[in-house]
């Protein structure tokens, strides 16, 4: 056994699931003060919960891309030569799932921008405040359907990043 790599999947995994739970609280509380200030999700306002289940999802996916690139770094550490120290592993992983949250943020932004063009006359903000269980639904399902198709993409973004070793051409 690989006592290192051991190591290192463990705080993978513990650093995953602490910066996951930070970030989709985070955008909790961020839609909620942004625009539904008073609602919550013990009220009866259903397609508040729908829309904000859709954007926790939408960013729960974008993260999930980014943990494939935070494997190889511990991987790639575990296999060099020189000694790459932990808190370097933290910092990356760290950096990969800050940088997933903002491209979440930024789909997310596009995505309410792009369905007020298609719509023009619905204000969905106002549409889910008062309940309107349809405008959320189709709101979320664009949503999910963009990051859907945009997964593959962050995620060569993501790994574009990971500091890979020059590997010489043996031809």
């Amino acid at each position: 056994m690989n006592s290192k790599l051991f190591t290192l999947s463990l705080i993978e995994i513990v650093l995953s699931i602490l910066i996951t739970v930070v970030i989709i609280f985070s955008t909790y509380k961020i839609l909620k003060w942004l625009f539904f200030r008073k609602h919550d999700l013990r009220g009866d306002n259903l397609a508040f919960t729908i829309f904000t289940s859709g954007i926790i999802l939408s960013v729960g996916i974008i993260l999930s891309t980014i943990l494939p690139s935070i494997t190889n770094i511990i991987r790639l550490s575990t296999t060099q030569i020189e000694v790459v120290e932990t808190a370097t592993i933290v910092l990356y992983s760290g950096l990969y799932l800050l940088i997933g949250f903002i491209i979440a943020v930024l789909i997310n932004a596009s995505v309410f921008f792009l369905f007020s063009l298609l719509t023009t006359g619905v204000d969905e903000f106002k549409e889910i405040k008062n309940n309107n269980i349809s405008v959320a639904i189709l709101v979320v399902t664009i949503l999910i359907s963009i990051t859907i198709i945009l997964k593959d993409s962050i995620a060569l973004l993501i790994s574009s990043l990971v500091p890979y070793p020059e590997v010489s051409n043996f031809l």
